[in-house]
């Protein structure tokens, strides 16, 4: 099998995401694990390997690979990623449920967040993200019908991005972001699995196209103690 280290670091992040191995309890001994997967040495290395570099074990002399507390998913602030290619990386199994795909004109606040004409019709799209058999975020879109004229729950349940990007042909090219906490409303009692928490993290996404124009408004609501909010920054001397 072709980069068979990766099926195995894939492997073992399932278990470790999904709890089959408990933070503090100790993966198989890389014998064990050479057995188990079939393989070389090396090869389970690599996996252990890069299952340590990705924050999940900490090698410890006498002891072994440690699992390490990763309890919460990073998602990444300043990146522009659809939710299909988040957990495309994450490695997770993930369904998404469209509870709301239609067509209205801009209500007061959206009409603002979209700088639109009361005229304009936009695509609404209410979505509940589910990984790991969870609905651990809801996404609330809004998207301009003049420059998408055409939407379907299959579109929705895949990637609008994809969508728009290899369908349309339209250049998707960078967003402004606002992130908040706020009380939990009815709707995300509704939609999600709140487990108890009353707030929320709210990411608010103005998205623009290439030639700067303003084409999506995004409400996107996540349960806070599933994500860690993570950004790059790099010092610029005055």
């Amino acid at each position: 099998m072709k980069n068979k280290f990766l099926f195995i670091y894939n492997e073992l992040v399932r278990q470790i995401q999904r709890g089959k191995v408990q933070p503090g309890e100790t993966l198989p001994s890389e014998h064990d694990l050479t057995n188990e997967y079939d393989t070389s040495r090396e090869t389970v290395r690599k996996a252990l390997n890069l299952l340590s570099q990705n924050g999940y074990i900490q090698k410890v002399r006498g002891k072994g690979s440690v699992v390490l507390d990763h309890g919460k998913f990073e998602f990444p602030v300043s990146g522009l990623t659809s939710f299909k290619e988040l957990s495309d990386q994450l490695g997770q199994d993930f369904k998404t449920i469209v509870h709301e795909l239609s067509l209205e004109y801009p209500k007061d606040g959206v009409k603002q967040h979209l700088q639109c004409r009361a005229d304009q019709k936009l695509w609404k799209i209410v979505r509940a993200r589910e990984i790991g058999g969870e609905k651990i975020i809801l996404d609330k879109d809004f998207i301009r019908e003049d420059l998408v004229p055409e939407l379907s729950k299959s579109i929705a349940e895949e990637s609008i991005y994809a969508y728009i990007e290899g369908e349309i042909g339209l250049d998707i090219s960078f967003a402004k972001k606002e992130i908040v906490v706020e009380n939990v409303t009815e709707e995300d009692r509704q939609y999600l699995d709140l487990l108890g928490h009353e707030q929320v993290v709210v990411i608010r996404s103005y998205v623009y196209l290439a030639d700067a124009t303003l084409f999506q408004f995004t409400e996107s609501r996540h349960r806070p103690d599933k994500f860690q909010f993570v950004d790059f920054a790099r010092r610029t001397k005055a």
